[in-house]
């Protein structure tokens, strides 16, 4: 997988850059130090994966995110940061970002590269943990006017999880194209955007009892 690395301080970049090519199936194509070089390397690379730090002179990290998500809907954003701020996490997820970790987590950020590039939404224990006192308090949900059948919650669950389709469909049995037609046909019950909005309506649903 090719991967564009942005942050503000060179040493951490290069050390990343060592951390992530110690791993034979990732290639660092680029490294910018701030928001607006994340624009031009995108255009210029379009790498599998934009791994990208939040806090960054003149322009952040979450505004080049959005930049990047206005001309390019696909891409793929992870958030790489020191930083559990309440306000970032929740731009990142409304913006479209596919996950959002922590630089302590160093240990995991290949397998989070690795899940985003097959469609997943990643988020360290830390995040998830934050997501109810995020969004706070809901109202109870109405699943089944809603027509959300025990199945779908099921199925919105082992999203939240972070599995696959791949993965989702050997846990219940099904094909992975009767998993991709339930999360679409998730997606438009409950008009969310994406997986990531999927797993946040978990965590702020279905977990703490909506």
């Amino acid at each position: 997988m090719r991967v564009v690395l942005i942050d503000d301080d060179l040493l951490v970049s290069v050390s990343l850059k060592t951390i992530l090519e110690a791993n034979d199936s990732v290639e660092v194509a680029a490294i910018g130090g701030s928001g607006a070089e994340a624009i031009e390397l995108y255009e210029k690379e379009k790498p599998d994966v934009m791994l990208m730090d939040i806090r960054m002179e003149e322009m952040d990290g979450i505004e080049a995110g959005g930049k990047i998500l206005e001309a390019y809907p696909d891409a793929k954003i992870l958030y790489l940061t020191t930083f559990l701020d309440d306000e970032y996490i929740v731009k990142a997820l409304n913006m479209g970002a596919k996950g959002y970790i922590l630089k302590s987590e160093y240990d995991g950020i290949v397998p989070a590269l690795e899940a985003v590039v097959r469609g997943q939404s990643v988020f360290g224990d830390s995040i998830r943990g934050k997501f109810t006192s995020l969004v706070g308090k809901k109202e109870e949900f109405d699943f089944e006017q809603a027509g959300i059948s025990d199945k779908e919650k099921n199925i919105i669950e082992l999203v939240a999880k972070g599995m696959s389709n791949k993965e989702i469909a050997g846990e219940l049995f099904l094909s992975e194209g009767t998993v991709r037609n339930y999360i679409s046909g998730l997606l438009e019950k409950l008009e969310l955007r994406d997986r990531t909005q999927l797993a946040v309506f978990y965590y702020t649903k279905i977990k703490q009892g909506g």
